[in-house]
């Protein structure tokens, strides 16, 4: 299960911060963050399975970022990936709501999603599990396999742990994020949500980190854009029981007009 923390135009010196554990079993091939080689414009991880991404950045200002929704009873599976949903934003030229609206009329094709997509202006959010398209306000968010803010205990806490670092430098931010992000402390049993799943496996999976043997975390991805449009873009791979596989930190410029005005 996901985790995406997020501060849009929070920080004095970095209109966008954004904290995120990708949860996903270990089997699923998946490649590294990078530039892509068939879009160099955009940088970010990729599922191999079907060429979609989780979160990715594009040197335009284009964010995206997706997580499942939780539900039980399983929901039949969509006939179309999840994971296009935010390529297709990334490649695209729409604006988000524009672009959202078109998601929202074909979102039958997909099995449960939450979805971040904008720019260095603003962010928008839709579900097609309870939520119509919304301009997502400026602050801390976050967003796990739920809807946006949801009161999940590592939703709550990774908000409050963000909201403590908006005066930070580059450096507290990446130490201080990493330890949020690698945190593997269950919630106390009394503040658990109830999603239908049994409680050993609701428990397991109300850390922030999940060091599981087939299924868990395989990254921490933090993403920093100055003000001035540098870009620090940074994911810690794991292996299963959470072991590390390595590290990529990339560094880069979004072009002008995406730093300076937000345009997509």
């Amino acid at each position: 299960m996901c985790l995406i923390l997020f501060a849009a135009h929070a920080h004095p010196a970095y209109p966008l911060i954004v904290a995120a554990n990708r949860d996903e079993s270990y089997s699923r091939p998946a490649a590294s963050a990078r530039f892509w080689e068939d879009d160099p414009r955009i940088c970010g991880g990729r599922d191999l399975e079907f060429g979609g991404t989780w979160l990715a950045l594009s040197t335009a200002g284009r964010f995206a970022a997706i997580t499942n929704y939780r539900q039980r009873p399983r929901a039949p599976r969509g006939e179309r990936s999840r994971g296009e949903l935010t390529r297709a934003f990334l490649q695209g030229s729409e604006s988000a709501p524009v672009y959202l609206r078109d998601v929202e009329r074909r979102s039958d094709s997909y099995t449960g999603f939450s979805l971040i997509v904008g720019n260095m202006r603003e962010l928008w959010f839709y579900s097609n599990r309870g939520s119509v398209p919304q301009r997502i306000a400026l602050g801390v968010h976050g967003l796990s396999n739920h809807l946006m803010d949801e009161p999940w205990p590592k939703v709550l806490r990774g908000i409050r742990v963000l909201k403590s670092l908006l005066g930070a430098g580059e450096t507290e931010l990446v130490t201080s994020l990493t330890e949020l992000l690698g945190d593997r402390t269950p919630a106390p049993d009394h503040l658990l949500p109830s999603t239908g799943l049994d409680p050993q496996r609701e428990r397991a999976v109300s850390a922030s980190f999940i060091p599981g043997d087939t299924y868990g975390t395989r990254a921490s991805t933090i993403v920093l854009v100055r003000a001035d449009g540098h870009v620090v873009f940074r994911e810690q791979l794991f292996g299963p029981g959470g072991v590390p596989e390595g590290c990529t930190e990339l560094k880069f410029e979004l072009n002008p007009a995406a730093a300076l005005q937000g345009e997509a």
